[in-house]
């Protein structure tokens, strides 16, 4: 199905495929967007394992911050035992998801998280890229961040729609100013690549209006809840410059193990962080000399009967009750095929419950049971292969699949392999095998060929789907793959 490829790094000794989600905030339990960006880093793990290649799959938790102090205060209850509860909730996604991360990292970790923030924090300190001055600014609590102008829109943050408070403080600054030419041509000559293109290019023109030297910790009197600036424990280092860090920390940097890994061949995150990730993170990584990600690959948002998700809508969707109630894989299908990769989508029921009847009952269920039931008539092995043009229409589907998934594009991908379930349909009815003619059995060999591919395809999309389709076809017993409902 797929060629074997080999990553090599540096000194010519083979790289390890490195892939992370951004590490989500604890201020509230998972929603149906996170589930999106776990399950498409999901699906490029498994495909890179498929190729051969040792994949490190990290994702984990954000727990520092003013608007976590502010959520567990609301909640009664102090900041440890709130993040603890809330990365409970995150953790149990692995199961219910059936994601294959290899970690997951806490940003309250102080054995493996907090002294790589403070290795990163003095590097950036002996480079001379970290100075302490007084500031005054808009400071959008949603953002954690101070902004600009350039930020807002009729007064009020781009982002989160409030208007961002006016804070005077003195703080520690990180001189990202410094690196905004070398970070504007890395991004241009797509040395770091940013999928889609149109977030490229909004971060060029972001950056060509120059990037500002940003704040890098909180007064501690304000900001408890984080970690200390090491060696001035007045302040608080800023939630982001502790957040970024967990792409290192999870490879123990500064140890030469993280190298077996470093860079990221890709992060993906979702649009509303791109800027910090292609800023911020990127001068950091600039400052301590080490290589940039090669990828930045940016979803889009999931809207409810198209409104932004909401608690005070009332319209968030829990991925766990979305899951009881349908299975795991038909979750991983429908954000998978119903929502173009990069863009926006929208979520209702009843698209849902359309794409479970059509694509997967209707379809490939419907499919599978109908040539496993001809296989047993004619007492045929599942273990068969396609001739002349069946094997050419496999060829094709490969093909496109293998291009869509290295351009990231999830959705075409799965498309290609119903174009496969749909020629399978075509050729059961021009060919009519269960009505015994001379080329039944040839026929249904076609069939079986085809369908073991598309067990194959799915493998990194639907996994436990594609097992049980193999095990179907094996089996004395026939099941529906996808009962009605």
């Amino acid at each position: 199905m797929i060629l074997k490829k080999k990553n090599k790094g540096p000194d010519s000794e083979e790289k390890g495929f490195f892939i992370t989600t951004s590490i989500a905030y604890t201020n509230a339990s998972p929603h149906l967007g996170f589930a999106l960006e776990l399950i498409q880093a999901d699906v490029l793990a498994r495909y890179h394992r498929i190729l051969g290649e040792k994949v490190f799959f990290l994702t984990g938790t954000d727990e520092h911050g003013q608007k976590i102090a502010k959520a567990s205060e609301e909640a009664g209850k102090n900041p440890e035992e709130f993040t603890d509860e809330i990365s409970g909730k995150y953790k149990k996604l692995k199961e219910s998801l059936n994601l294959s991360n290899d970690d997951f990292i806490r940003t309250t970790d102080q054995k493996r998280h907090w002294p790589a923030v403070e290795k990163v924090w003095l590097g950036l300190e002996e480079n001379g890229d970290i100075c302490k001055k007084k500031y005054k600014g808009f400071y959008c609590v949603g953002c954690e961040a101070f902004i600009t102008n350039k930020d807002l829109a009729a007064g009020k943050c781009k982002i989160h729609q409030k208007e961002p408070e006016i804070i005077e403080e003195e703080n520690y600054f990180f001189k990202l100013s410094k690196y905004s030419k070398e970070i504007g041509e890395a991004i241009e000559k797509d040395k770091i690549k940013i999928t889609p293109e149109g977030r490229k290019n909004e971060m060029l023109s972001f950056i060509g209006q120059g990037l500002e030297d940003v704040s890098f910790s909180r007064p501690r009197k304000d900001l408890k809840w984080g970690i200390p600036v090491p060696g001035d424990e007045s302040q608080t280092i800023y939630v982001w410059a502790d957040a970024l860090v967990n792409y290192l920390s999870a490879l123990g940097y500064p140890d030469d193990n993280f190298k077996k890994f470093w860079p990221p061949d890709v992060h993906c995150l979702g649009k509303d962080i791109l800027r910090f990730h292609a800023t911020i993170w990127l001068g950091m990584l600039l400052s301590l000399k080490l290589p940039l990600p090669k990828n930045i690959f940016v979803h889009g948002f999931i809207t409810s009967n198209g409104q932004k998700m909401s608690k005070s809508l009332g319209n968030v969707v829990d991925p766990f009750e979305l899951v009881k109630k349908y299975g795991t894989d038909p979750v991983r299908y429908f954000l998978l095929r119903e929502i173009t990769s990069t863009e926006d989508g929208d979520f209702t029921y009843e698209k849902f419950e359309q794409r479970y009847t059509s694509d997967l009952a209707k379809g490939l269920g419907n499919l599978v049971s109908r040539v496993a039931t001809l296989a047993k008539k004619y007492s045929l092995p599942s273990d068969v292969f396609a001739k002349g043009q069946v094997k050419k229409e496999i060829s094709a589907v490969q093909e496109k699949y293998q291009k869509a998934l290295s351009d990231l594009k999830f959705n075409e991908a799965l498309i290609s392999v119903w174009e496969l379930i749909g020629f399978c349909d075509r050729y059961i009815e021009k060919e009519k095998p269960w009505e015994g003619k001379e080329n039944a059995k040839e026929v249904i060999v076609d069939l079986l060929s085809t369908i073991k591919e598309i067990a194959r395809l799915l493998e990194p999309f639907l996994p436990q789907t594609s097992k049980e389709v193999a095990e179907q076809l094996k089996s004395e017993k026939i099941k529906a793959l996808f009962p009605r409902i």
